[in-house]
């Protein structure tokens, strides 16, 4: 039987989970999702617990934070005065927003802390910081 190898295009059926077996996203309810690997589209330690992986075979691996989204960056924080946001947005924690940049491109941002003439935004992943498991079910290799 032929196993996952490197810039193989694979099907996988995929949880995952925090440490604390909070599961923040899954494929079981949809389609697999299918990806090749070597183009820097997953996760490092996610691509890595591919690999070697036989049709049908089903594992759980565990990532820690720097083969996933990394550390938290704290200079991904930054300040912006409440006078910048739209009049429609009443600013919560953990709200999300996307900021533009000049050349069109659109960057996620979260509300991480709101004073009373700003707030602070958060550039980071929402799992930078996290060790992360993850429950894999390899469907097809392509």
């Amino acid at each position: 039987m032929s196993k996952v190898k490197e810039n193989d295009t694979v099907r996988v059926h995929y949880t995952g989970k925090l440490t604390t077996g909070e599961v923040f996203d899954s494929s079981l309810e949809r389609e697999p999702l299918e990806v090749a690997l070597g183009q820097g589209s997953l996760i490092p330690g996610f691509e890595k617990g591919l690999l070697d992986m036989e049709v049908a075979e089903k594992k759980t691996i565990n990532i820690p934070k720097e083969e996933a989204y990394g550390e938290v960056q704290k200079e991904l924080f930054q300040e912006i005065a409440k006078e910048q946001l739209p009049e429609e947005i009443k600013p919560e924690i953990g709200m999300g927003l996307v900021a533009r940049g000049e050349d069109g491109s659109e960057r996620q941002l979260r509300i991480a802390e709101v004073k009373d003439d700003s707030i602070i935004v958060d550039a980071n992943h929402p799992l930078a910081g996290q060790d992360l498991v993850f429950e894999l079910e390899l469907v097809e290799i392509k």
